[in-house]
């Protein structure tokens, strides 16, 4: 059976460089991306979804077919930029799973009140956060039918 990941781009915003390199290895470790993509906050989120500024070359900023998206950001948060993913037509049928050290439960009901798709916190461990990959990655890429978002 051909896996639905064989040609996802995995767009990660997380303002932590270290949490951006452990989850980027984590994905990789489990095979669920050709291509993961970073970008530092919010702000420049929207920017490479929008294709503005130093995205403005689509080619440099491919459509993502998932979201990993950290709350606590500089600039612009997770939680606004996850309102503005969901209120853009053009955005709101990408899947965004929101992957976070909060586990207060105003995160937790804001985040699905704004949208998002899943709420994970992330283990403290690189082997817990790459167990959680492997599961995330299994239910999204594996069970779940996403839908065809090229534009």
């Amino acid at each position: 059976m051909k896996n639905q990941n064989e040609s996802v781009i995995i767009l990660l915003a997380d303002d932590d460089p270290d949490d951006r390199m452990l989850t980027s290895r984590a994905l990789k470790k489990n095979r669920l991306a050709n291509e993961i993509r970073t970008v530092n906050d919010g702000e420049e989120l929207m920017d490479y979804l929008l294709h503005r500024g130093a995205y403005a070359d689509e080619a440099f900023a491919p459509r993502p077919g998932l979201i990993l998206l950290d709350l606590n950001m500089p600039r612009k948060d997770g939680r606004e930029a996850l309102l503005e993913i969901k209120s853009e037509e053009s955005l709101r049928r990408i899947p965004v799973i929101v992957l976070t050290t909060s586990e207060a439960e105003q995160d937790i009901l804001r985040s699905y009140d704004l949208g998002v798709n899943a709420f994970v916190t992330k283990p403290v461990t690189f082997e817990g956060l790459a167990e959680a990959i492997r599961a995330l990655g299994e239910f999204w890429f594996e069970i779940v039918k996403l839908p065809n978002l090229v534009r």
